[in-house]
């Protein structure tokens, strides 16, 4: 499949500074450019690439200003990176989708399957689970009893849908992720600890995407909630009873404890751990490796553990190497003070 930059800036309402009948059908790193391959730039690390990448068509912000000679035609729009990220989903869209049940597979008689649905061999299909239209179940994946599925969605390899969770239309569960496991509940009693039965479910609502080997626990009561929209990594752990805004996005190893709320729109860095019952407001950026234990307020930029606004953070990290000299030097005004008071 064949685009020219006329058709790219048509469908992108962008324009074209170039040859506007170049033609692309691929994609490549602006650093690795090739004839007939579409690229782009959005981060300003990379705008030396550009003026020698061999890529036919350059994708580039409106604002983007040249300032040498550049033999590719480029593409100006609003934003170089969600353009990208449009053609993208177009061709993936494009690709052809299996349908109908493997050999192999098991989908019970008292499930219920839309149409064009994918159940590949070695799948699971538990009695009551719904399974929604053009859904893809990919192998060794288990819908438990009474689950949902909705439209488009997709479940890959090795996904676990515990019984009685509900997942909305247009997400995708990666392989190996567990939607519904038992919280970490537990009491003390006599020296040891009893298991606090989990009765609760989950419910992922529309637009979600579940990094592979992510776990997220059902609730002990009610539901864990995963609000539309909202983006996880690899290897998150949700615990029982935690709600997630819509539109959030966490990278990977985020650990959040238990009946703690994150608000909408917030983005979490790497490793960051949230402490149980605590409230992130809406909007909020929290750092890499970052640990919060209390109420963080809306708006808020914080980073570090104990998370502290991350303004004051990095003016700390420039004091933490010359902690030792200053202390050295507080101990000598020290005894400077007590000969003069003397």
């Amino acid at each position: 499949m064949s685009f020219s930059a006329k058709q790219l800036a048509h469908f992108l309402n962008g324009s074209v500074d170039g040859n506007p009948d170049v033609e692309v059908n691929n994609f490549s790193k602006i650093e690795e450019g090739k004839p007939g391959t579409l690229t782009f730039l959005a981060n300003p690390k990379y705008t030396n690439y550009i003026y020698d990448t061999k890529a036919s068509i350059v994708l580039v912000n409106n604002d983007f200003v040249a300032e040498q000679p550049i033999g590719a035609t480029l593409v100006r729009v609003p934003n170089a990176y969600a353009a990208l990220a449009i053609l993208l989903d177009v061709v993936e869209k494009s690709k052809p989708k299996k349908t109908g049940i493997e050999p192999m597979s098991y989908v019970s008689e008292k499930a219920q399957l839309g149409q064009n649905v994918y159940v590949a061999a070695f799948a699971y299909i538990a009695d009551g689970a719904k399974v929604a239209d053009n859904v893809q179940v990919y192998p060794h994946s288990y819908i438990g009893d009474g689950a949902q599925i909705g439209e488009n969605t997709i479940v890959y390899a090795g996904a676990k849908i515990y019984p009685g969770c509900k997942i909305g239309n247009n997400c995708i569960i990666h392989a190996g992720a567990v939607v519904g496991s038992d919280g970490f509940g537990f009491a003390p009693e006599e020296g040891v600890y009893k298991k606090i039965p989990q009765m609760g479910i989950v419910i992922v609502e529309d637009d979600v995407e579940i990094g592979a080997n992510t776990a997220i626990d059902r609730a002990v009561m009610d539901a864990t909630i995963i609000r539309k929209g909202v983006k996880l990594d690899n290897l998150i752990q949700v615990a029982h009873n935690v709600e997630i805004g819509e539109n959030t996005v966490m990278a990977s190893q985020v650990g959040i404890s238990g009946s703690t709320k994150v608000g909408k729109n917030c983005v979490l860095g790497g490793q960051v751990g949230l402490g149980g019952h605590i409230t992130i407001g809406d909007n909020s950026s929290i750092g890499a490796q970052s640990g919060i234990i209390s109420n963080i307020k809306p708006d808020s930029k914080i980073m570090g553990a104990p998370a502290i606004p991350v303004k004051d953070f990095f003016k700390s990290s420039i004091i933490f190497p010359k902690l030792p000299d200053m202390y050295k030097q507080l101990n000598e005004l020290k005894k400077e003070i007590d000969n003069l008071k003397k």
